[in-house]
């Protein structure tokens, strides 16, 4: 039986899922991060807790954040966060640009790829850069 908790997904399985599908499980990786983040920091209060993670998983802020990541990523992590960027989408939010929404899409596959592969704490790592104000 598979513990989708837990996962650790074999390298050979893992450069068969698409760019796409990485960012689509990174996305809720992220959200889930988000979430958390803003609980734990009193920011738990009904409407304005959505509103908070609205404006913390939307693209240009995904973005702006992902920024602060890059210099800290291995060499493997930098081809997946490119792997992502350029990736296939065919539609792109009205209220993010283009260049937003390529690098909201290669954090996602990167957190997507990072989390199949069991690294919670390298994931945690980069999300704490992330979320630190300069």
């Amino acid at each position: 039986m598979e513990n989708y908790f837990e996962l650790s997904v074999q390298p050979a399985l893992l450069q068969e899922i698409s760019s796409i599908g990485l960012a689509h499980l990174g996305d809720a990786v992220y959200e889930v991060l988000v979430r958390s983040w803003l609980c734990v920091h009193g920011k738990a209060t009904g409407k304005g807790l959505h509103r908070a993670t609205v404006a913390l998983v939307c693209a240009p802020e995904q973005a702006r954040r992902a920024e602060r990541i890059l210099p800290e990523l291995t060499e493997e992590e930098q081809a997946v966060f490119r792997r992502g960027r350029n990736a296939n989408v065919h539609s792109i939010p009205q209220h993010a640009s283009r260049k937003e929404y390529q690098e909201a899409t290669a954090l996602e596959a990167l957190f997507g790829y990072l989390y199949l592969q069991g690294k919670r704490e390298r994931i945690n790592d980069l999300f704490i850069k992330m979320m630190d104000e300069p």
